[in-house]
């Protein structure tokens, strides 16, 4: 069977693409990611570009309030932490033995000095003083005796009438009744004064403090806690210790005859509980904490202190008279040091380094940097700048009377400054 004739034209071959016709299609993607390249491109800068926002403003003034820079007195003042101690505490012992009949006082009674707190038996003391007074009389006849006869022998020997052996027999046994007489004199006066110690009075002025002993008891010199404790409480004193570094400008004032005042403060360092004066220091420095110690009296007319009460203690050493003050408030810290923010005749503010001085309360003096009629911020300074427009709030109030400030033993170092 005859195969089929192909067509002439499968025999033929077909040209190969050419250069441009391959690179086409890849040309064409290519162009394709440039596009979407630039279309993502364009997107994000449209996103990402700033817009505009609402008009600023300009900033608002701060509020706060001004505090006056005034001239007055500043004291200097040494704060202490002190212990409330009596001038004198007595322990009431019986200087005898016997049996308490007695109690007269009561306890917290106020007494003075002289009255009756308790009564011992008397009578075995009343027997002895009679007994004393017995002997005293016995030996004061027997004295009697002796110098008669010794008068009549003093005749005699001047006669010749007795031995001079006999003579001075008599003058030996008159001294020896004299003697006797004597020391029977003195058992008198002894058994007076137990007597006497019979009835227990007050030695001092003070409070009776609770009862040790009750009537009834037996008592004797040697009992340990004796009938009762009486304090004295007006006037009364406080110990307190100040560093070492004090104690020059305090030796001067007391030394010049200068009267320091000291008050006393409650523990908290709000309440004033007496107002009293420096009496002296002691007479060496303890070498473990560098510190002196120092008494101060009060009245204690109120009876607001009290033994072993703690006390802060404000001792005014010295006054500044006329310098330059302002509120401790209105002291700011920084990078320029210390300084505050001036209140301008504009209503800005502009920050004025400053040099400060004694501080005393609320108040500071100003060597330096502000002058009498400035004003100050005292609040409201938080975000305050040089040249910041402000609004005044209110005007600051006149700084109360300083009040003492806790202490620990430190002392302000302010406070050592020298009077000018």
């Amino acid at each position: 069977m005859d195969q089929p004739v192909k067509p002439a034209y499968d025999n033929l071959v077909r040209p190969a693409p050419t250069a441009k016709e391959k690179k086409s299609p890849r040309r064409r993607r290519g162009l394709v990611l440039l596009l979407i390249a630039a279309l993502a491109g364009a997107v994000f800068w449209w996103a990402s570009r700033p817009r505009p926002g609402p008009p600023s403003r300009p900033p608002q003034p701060m509020s706060i309030v001004p505090g006056p820079v005034t001239t007055g007195d500043v004291g200097i003042n040494l704060n202490a932490l002190g212990t409330v101690t009596s001038l004198a505490t007595v322990t009431i012992k019986s200087q005898i033995s016997g049996q308490l009949i007695r109690v007269v006082f009561t306890e917290g009674q106020e007494v003075k000095k002289g009255d009756l707190l308790a009564e011992i038996d008397p009578r075995p003391y009343e027997a002895a003083l009679a007994q004393a007074k017995g002997q005293l009389a016995r030996d004061q006849a027997l004295l009697k005796g002796s110098q008669v006869d010794l008068a009549r022998y003093q005749g005699l020997a001047a006669q010749n009438a007795v031995p001079r052996q006999t003579l001075d027999t008599q003058v030996a046994q008159v001294a020896q009744n004299e003697g006797t007489v004597a020391a029977d004199r003195a058992a008198v006066q002894t058994a007076e004064v137990n007597l006497q110690y019979c009835r227990i009075l007050s030695p001092v002025d003070g409070r009776v403090g609770l009862r040790q002993v009750d009537q009834g008891n037996y008592v004797t010199p040697g009992d340990t806690n004796g009938l009762v404790v009486i304090t004295q409480l007006q006037p009364i004193s406080v110990l307190f210790t100040l560093p070492e570094d004090n104690l020059q400008l305090v030796s001067k004032r007391l030394h010049e005859g200068a009267t320091l005042p000291t008050a006393a403060y409650s523990r908290d360092g709000k309440t004033k509980l007496a107002e009293g004066t420096l009496n002296t220091f002691d007479s060496q420095i303890d070498p473990t904490t560098g510190t002196i110690k120092l008494r101060a009296q009060f009245n204690n007319e109120a009876r607001t202190l009290f033994p072993n009460q703690f006390v802060n203690i404000r001792l005014l050493v010295n006054t500044l008279k006329n310098v330059t003050v302002m509120p401790t408030a209105g002291i700011q810290r920084g990078a320029p040091g210390t300084f505050a923010y001036l209140i301008n005749p504009d209503d800005t503010v502009s920050v004025r380094k400053i040099t400060l001085g004694v501080t005393d309360g609320d108040r500071a003096e100003v060597d330096s940097g502000l002058s009498p009629g400035d004003r100050v911020v005292i609040d409201g300074a938080d975000r305050l700048r040089d040249g910041a427009k402000i609004i005044i709030r209110a005007e600051a109030t006149k700084p109360a009377p300083p009040q003492a400030t806790p202490a620990s033993n430190s002392q302000n170092g302010q406070n050592n400054r020298p009077s000018k």
